[in-house]
């Protein structure tokens, strides 16, 4: 008898083209809560497409979130097409159209002048931290693995080559960025080039490879501190419903608005495309550097003057 369970160590050796085998195997808490209970100890041969629609039905009515049982059916689907693969059964019994697609709403943007708000709300020390997420679209790991000779700014340009990631047991890493597009340049409007100056004498640490960005006593900052502190300066901005990341999609959307071209946006945001296996094409540093005036200026244009307090006489 070949079990669900028996199948799972397969999946990641099957070298298949569903998208959801690769990223759903290493999340063992999916197989462990969702699959094992139901289909740990049953053949393969007696999963049929009514055992599949009832599993799914049973889970979404017991209040198992939407995105999560997206995930477990993929990760299913994944399981039966190795066994397909392997001959043990003729036909993948997960059969629901649409069932592993994860629906995500559209994270929302910030304005030009929302992003000022909140760069002036936050303490100091992260003021230009949130400018940069903003109109570079860096990413949180990016951003707080940068160190000074990172930085460029007689040239307007900053080298990205590494990212800090925080490991469930607390522990950080920094390595490269898992993608050949993520390891860039990326050209600063030079609008906040003064705020970056005066940031590095006050803040960042000396020495050319000191970090940009360190904490009042001296360590690398900490995601989750930092988002009482988002939190709290958000509030104080009457910024509703902006998680930090948003600032990325933020730094995207509005360097999208310059006329950039789809290349040369994924070469500043450092995005690459999921299905092809192709060298990562980049743009030129010229182009770039246009993309970075032109934000520039939407940015100046955008940002309301200190003491105007908004509004109308009526």
């Amino acid at each position: 008898m070949r079990t669900v369970g028996a199948e799972v160590g397969e999946v990641s050796r099957a070298g298949q083209e569903d998208l959801s085998a690769p990223r759903a195997v290493p999340n063992g808490s999916l197989q462990r809560h969702h699959l094992e209970p139901t289909f740990g100890s049953v053949n393969v041969t007696d999963i049929s497409p009514p055992f599949v629609r009832r599993w799914r039905a049973d889970k979404l009515a017991s209040g198992t979130g939407p995105t999560t049982v997206a995930k477990a059916y993929a990760l299913l689907r994944a399981i039966l097409g190795t066994a397909v693969a392997d001959q043990m059964i003729r036909r993948n019994p997960c059969t629901i159209q649409g069932a592993s697609t994860v629906h995500t709403p559209e994270r929302p943007t910030a304005t030009v002048q929302e992003v000022y708000d909140l760069a002036d709300a936050i303490q100091p020390r992260y003021r230009v931290l949130v400018l940069m997420a903003g109109f570079l679209g860096l990413r949180w790991g990016e951003l707080i693995g940068l160190h000074r000779r990172d930085l460029d700014l007689e040239a307007g340009a900053l080298r990205v080559r590494r990212a800090v990631t925080e490991l469930n047991n607390g522990e950080r890493e920094i390595k490269a960025p898992k993608s050949a597009a993520g390891k860039r340049t990326v050209s600063i409007p030079a609008v906040i080039v003064p705020d970056i100056r005066d940031h590095l004498e006050r803040y960042a640490e000396p020495g050319a490879d000191g970090r940009v960005f360190v904490g009042a006593k001296g360590a690398t900052p900490r995601r989750n501190h930092f988002n009482r502190l988002w939190h709290k300066a958000c509030e104080s901005a009457g910024v509703k419903g902006l998680h930090f990341h948003d600032l990325r999609h933020t730094g995207n959307t509005l360097a999208a608005s310059t006329g950039a071209s789809t290349r040369e946006l994924m070469a500043r945001m450092g995005h690459s495309t999921a299905r092809a296996a192709l060298i990562y094409q980049h743009a030129s540093a010229d182009r770039d550097r246009l993309i970075a005036e032109a934000l520039s200026g939407l940015v100046d244009r955008g940002r309301r003057p200190k003491g105007h307090a908004g509004g109308t006489a009526g």
